[in-house]
């Protein structure tokens, strides 16, 4: 890998961070009410626009040798092999969440909940997964070279991180949420990043991504931000099991290619 790619895939990873975590430069300029959506969705999805552009420019001419795995074949093959979990995960954690919140005490328009709980996390996925598994994931395991298990601690590393991004967005809710929280965002990191590895295809993970954040919609039809006992539950023990899987199938893949 040439230094300037990497030096440009460090930068960029940087940047991108602090685009999500910030809502900037966006959140400068814009503030846009449509409907009962809360507009800091939209000031969000146009700042996931705004990385999406750096990170496509960076890509065509800083970083062209740089493999984010944005190919489309084997992405409906790596999602039959490794989504149904997800898949399982996600009815049971959504079905945790509509116990948990009943009764819905909020009538969301239409364009809210296609916003805030679909669209919106179309970008999320995106977002995330490229700069932490395309980019960080990446430039960790490069970084261990051929050590054992290179990208076993590339994607702990990466998924620690992840996890601990998840703080920010938890802050307010009683310290066991922002605790458990963190814990099954670093848990689904390893899930996310083991199926990067084992599939070479990043659209698999920006999809599962998908997948999973859906239970949230539940959330569009209630007034109360707190996460209900039985959803923290459900989520912990669900997502836990996600990551041992994930590493399940990266044991299996590296056996598989040493044997």
């Amino acid at each position: 890998m040439k230094k300037r790619t990497a030096i440009t895939a460090v930068i960029l990873t940087l940047i991108m961070t602090f685009m999500e975590m910030s809502a900037l430069p966006a959140a400068l300029f814009c503030n846009i009410k449509i409907e009962d959506i809360d507009p800091i969705y939209i000031t969000l999805m146009l700042n996931f626009l705004l990385a999406f552009a750096i990170c496509w420019v960076c890509r065509r001419f800083l970083m062209k040798d740089w493999q984010f795995g944005l190919q489309l074949k084997g992405v409906l093959s790596g999602l039959i092999k490794y989504g149904l979990p997800a898949v399982i995960a996600t009815v049971a954690v959504t079905f945790a969440f509509c116990i948990g919140l009943m009764p819905f005490d909020n009538k969301p328009t239409i364009w809210r909940v296609v916003i805030e709980g679909i669209v919106y996390y179309i970008g999320v996925g995106i977002m995330e997964e490229l700069y932490l598994r395309g980019l960080l994931q990446n430039i960790i395991a490069k970084w261990f070279g051929e050590r054992k298990n290179a990208i076993l601690y590339a994607i702990l590393i990466t998924s620690v991180l992840f996890g601990l991004g998840h703080i920010f967005g938890a802050l307010g809710q009683p310290i066991a949420t922002v605790i458990a929280k963190t814990v099954w965002a670093t848990a689904l990191g390893v899930y996310f990043g083991a199926v990067y590895a084992v599939s070479k295809n990043l659209w698999v993970p920006i999809i599962l991504h998908l997948i999973i954040n859906l239970c949230g919609i539940p959330f569009c039809f209630s007034t109360s931000n707190r996460y209900p006992t039985i959803a923290l539950i459900a989520c912990l023990v669900s997502y836990v099991l996600l990551a041992v899987y994930g590493i399940y199938i990266l044991r299996k893949n590296n056996s598989r290619d040493n044997a």
